[in-house]
């Protein structure tokens, strides 16, 4: 039994631990890295302030100052484009650099839409002109007594508007000589086309032009200057006569020889002649530029008895008394 008992006593084994250091675990690296992060970030926001222009800046700015107005504004790099295929934001594809604001966009589009209304009124008032033309064409072609001079009646159009030219042939002078006094049948002339003027608001300018014949005495006493601004004058009270309001004229000049019709012939009768420009609206609004008649409004009877001699003047050809 004693033999038994000994036998199945249990064994006891005891280990001794031995010290060490104690185990501080890996926080610090994650604190580390987010350090490093932190740190490259920041050089990376001072680099790219550094190379960034004022007006980005502003920009940027602006966006964190208030980033909601921005974005509905149509924001600029970093709002604008999160939400715009287009490079700083915005809807004008012309528009590829910078910022757009609506403000802009909005600005330019009433500008192209003045343009094209500019532009749709100049055609519209080409075709009024062109009207005009052809009554004035037809009112002429309808009095019997006037067909003999449909030669020495000229119309076109030109950068000012519609020019009427009444030019002198051989036989048929529109004044006699050297004088201002106007023939019947230019009287005729002048008080048709009056009437057909009446039907219009366009202001009128009219000038006198004789051809190079100068008098006898020369440029010192009563000249070709005198002589083309009477013409002129005469005329615009045919014109007047004839149911042109006076309001429309607001300028008659003189010529003389200054701006001849047949420049290798200065003596060809066609450069005696009356030309009458209704103007078209561009034509009124380089006047109004120079002072001579207000914008939409018609003027006062004033009229410009201009006779301004070129600055070397023109040349004398022969002593003879002027046409």
């Amino acid at each position: 039994m004693a033999g038994d008992s000994k036998k199945l006593q249990p064994i006891i084994v005891k280990r001794i631990k031995k010290g060490g250091h104690a185990h501080h675990g890996g926080a610090w690296k994650i604190a580390y890295a987010d350090f490093v992060t932190a740190m490259m970030a920041f050089f990376l926001l001072m680099w790219l302030l550094g190379s960034t222009s004022e007006g980005d800046r502003k920009g940027i700015a602006d966006y964190f100052n208030s980033p909601l107005k921005v974005a509905l504004l149509g924001g600029g790099s970093g709002s604008g484009d999160s939400s715009h295929v287009i490079k700083g934001g915005g809807t004008d594809l012309t528009r590829s650099n910078g910022q757009v604001k609506a403000g802009d966009i909005e600005a330019e589009r009433k500008t192209v839409n003045l343009q094209a209304l500019k532009e749709a009124a100049r055609k519209a008032e080409a075709q009024r002109l062109e009207g005009l033309k052809q009554r004035i064409e037809a009112a002429l072609a309808n009095n019997p007594r006037l067909l003999p001079f449909q030669s020495q009646i000229k119309l076109d159009i030109t950068r000012d508007g519609l020019r009427i030219q009444i030019v002198d042939e051989h036989n048929r002078p529109m004044f006699d000589s050297g004088s201002a006094l106007v023939k019947d049948y230019m009287r005729e002339i002048l008080r048709e086309i009056g009437k057909v003027l009446a039907q219009t608001n366009n202001h009128v300018t009219l000038a006198g032009h004789t051809d190079a014949t100068p008098y006898s005495s020369g440029e010192r006493g009563y000249s070709n200057w005198e002589l083309s601004a009477d013409r002129a004058n005469a005329s615009r009270r045919e014109l007047v006569a004839g149911g042109l309001s006076e309001g429309q004229v607001v300028r008659v000049l003189g010529l003389a020889s200054s701006s001849l019709l047949d420049k290798d012939n200065p003596t060809n009768p066609m450069n005696r002649r009356i030309s009458i420009i209704v103007m078209n609206r561009d034509a009124e609004d380089r006047l109004e530029q120079e002072g001579g008649v207000a914008a939409g409004t018609a003027p006062a009877v004033e009229h410009s008895l201009q006779t301004t001699r070129p600055e070397h003047g023109h040349s004398q050809v022969s002593p003879l008394s002027a046409r």
